[in-house]
């Protein structure tokens, strides 16, 4: 257990480091995790290393066969406090790792309007619902140090700090209590190519799944918190230099350019 535990802390603060150091890591460091249990130690270990506090989740898929083998379809991520950003027209500049991969992913974000109770680990759908302040269109930066993250499984994808590095926080969409999602169309352009448009898919699978998540792992959520809940239109690849602009029908679009995190 002490190796292991070891071992756990060394991947974390390897993660950590080269997070802090905007450096990269061509190899991963150390053994694989074999389960979602060890995975999410080695996260959780990285987010009691990192000086910010956590101010959201992403959540992304396990798919293929992966979810056969580990039993689950979705994965959770921090978003810490100090790499979440806000749209206002301008164009946002969002850090990704040169030496490392990056990805663009357009998101449905919920804003919660209440802390959740910390003992409560499952939730019917109205209850969910009544802890939603607000729901935003929103732009998750995937990035890591690691070039592979999304090569190698989701076990290595949720041990990095879910491949996360930034949230851009976008307009409220309208009267979204009252709507349904296909009164939204989303297009993700990159370099003034358009690289998907489609509606959002249901949010609240992923809702409901994060809330069980974080409760289960003694880090409820808190109000205030922004809570991606998947990526619209697809993880779209990109690098250090490239433009994009998300176009959401009935709100102002979000501009965005990543530079190389330092």
């Amino acid at each position: 257990m002490t190796g292991d535990f070891e071992m756990t802390t060394d991947i974390a603060k390897a993660f950590t480091d080269a997070r802090l150091n905007a450096g990269g890591l061509p190899d991963y460091p150390g053994a694989l995790p074999t389960t979602l249990d060890e995975a999410y130690a080695i996260q959780d270990a990285a987010i009691d290393m990192w000086p910010h506090s956590i101010g959201g989740w992403k959540i992304g898929g396990i798919g293929g066969d992966y979810t056969e083998q580990f039993g689950e379809v979705k994965m959770a991520g921090p978003v810490f406090d100090n790499q979440i950003y806000y749209s206002d027209n301008e164009v946002v500049k969002m850090p990704v790792f040169k030496e490392g991969f990056a990805a663009i992913e357009p998101e449905i974000v919920f804003i919660m309007a209440d802390d959740v109770p910390a003992d409560k680990t499952e939730w019917s759908e109205d209850e969910a619902l009544s802890y939603i302040g607000a729901i935003h269109i929103g732009v998750e930066i995937a990035s890591s140090p690691f070039p592979a993250i999304n090569d190698m499984g989701p076990l290595v994808t949720i041990s990095d700090f879910g491949n996360n590095n930034g949230l851009i926080i976008g307009p409220e969409l309208p009267n979204w209590r009252e709507s349904i999602l296909q009164d939204w169309v989303v297009e993700t352009i990159i370099d003034g190519e358009s690289v998907g448009v489609t509606s959002p898919p249901g949010p609240m699978e992923s809702f409901l799944f994060v809330l069980q998540n974080t409760s289960l792992r003694g880090r409820p959520i808190k109000k205030g918190m922004a809570i991606t809940t998947g990526a619209i239109t697809g993880v779209h690849q990109a690098f250090s230099g490239q433009s994009s602009i998300i176009h959401c029908s009935k709100v102002d679009d979000i501009k965005l350019e990543l530079i190389p995190a330092t």
